[in-house]
């Protein structure tokens, strides 16, 4: 099974409005590959790739929501598991998300439930909408990671999970 053809599985909190989503014609902006402390073991038995899009509700918040994500990539390279990260933001459409591969479901478990990004989640959670997407892929190729990111980012909401 290939990046390309691995089931996804959804988190769409966009279900409410049903509201598309829109991409630029540059699309994403992406920061450079921030690589964790288990980048060497990416391929040994897969990955699990994790996206993120969160649309911010009011303009005035989405610099903030976006400096938060940057903030906590700080600390990315001591995270157990973490693959590597990218951080991606579409500023006039008041997106911004990541892209992060890790070498279990356990380890990307063990993430969303660190205090710092509860907090996160708590801080912004009526400040707009989230939806995630995650897939196992048997190697790590950074190419069709991203390809397969970008057409996800690109998708509009759905109104089923």
């Amino acid at each position: 099974m290939t990046v390309a053809d691995a089931p996804i599985g959804h988190r769409d909190a966009c279900a409410s409005g049903g509201q598309g989503r829109t991409v630029g014609p540059l699309g994403p902006l992406f920061t450079a590959w921030a690589p964790g402390p288990a980048e060497a073991a990416a391929n040994s038995d897969g990955v699990i790739v994790s996206v993120t899009d969160f649309a911010a509700a009011r303009l005035r918040d989405a610099p903030m929501i976006a400096l938060t994500g940057m903030r906590l990539r700080e600390g990315w390279y001591a995270m157990p598991g973490a693959v590597g990260l990218w951080l991606w933001s579409l500023p006039l459409e008041r997106r911004s998300g990541s892209v992060s591969v890790w070498t279990s479901d356990e380890d990307l478990r063990r993430f969303v439930t660190l205090p710092a990004h509860l907090a996160i989640m708590r801080r912004f959670k009526k400040a707009g909408r989230l939806r995630s997407a995650t897939w196992h892929a048997e190697r790590f190729a950074a190419t069709a990671t991203m390809g397969r990111a970008r057409r996800w980012i690109a998708t509009p909401c759905s109104s089923a999970p």
